[in-house]
């Protein structure tokens, strides 16, 4: 499997960005998938995860209401809209999969990673 992010960029607080996912990935279908981000001097974080077997979500806290995970596939493509941006959602953003259909919550649990991208709020 292989993850392509894209979509980061420079915004101000409070507008919005959609970062994709790209998967090269024979049965898109049945592959874990979530976001992930890392700020400087910071650890890597869990910001959101979907399922594939009854469309579970689950988001963190601190994007719960602001942020929105879905998947196309169609495109073998995974989203993330991102509302009302923040300044301290400033961070490299990662896309990660892993064969099966749950969701997952931990890092340490998806096999494959994107290269991430970068998201940069201003004050």
């Amino acid at each position: 499997v292989q993850l392509q992010a894209s979509g980061g960029g420079l915004v101000q607080a409070g507008g919005s960005l959609r970062l994709s996912c790209a998967a090269s990935v024979r049965t898109f279908g049945n592959i874990a998938m979530g976001w992930f981000r890392q700020a400087p001097g910071k650890e890597r974080e869990f910001v959101s995860a979907i399922s594939r077997s009854g469309g579970t979500i689950v988001y963190a806290d601190s994007v719960k209401g602001r942020f929105t995970i879905s998947t196309d596939n169609a495109k073998n493509t995974m989203y993330l809209q991102m509302n009302t941006l923040r300044p301290e959602d400033t961070a490299v953003y990662y896309c990660a999969a892993k064969g099966g259909r749950n969701y997952y919550i931990r890092g340490d649990d998806y096999d494959y990673w994107g290269q991430g991208t970068q998201v940069t709020v201003s004050s």
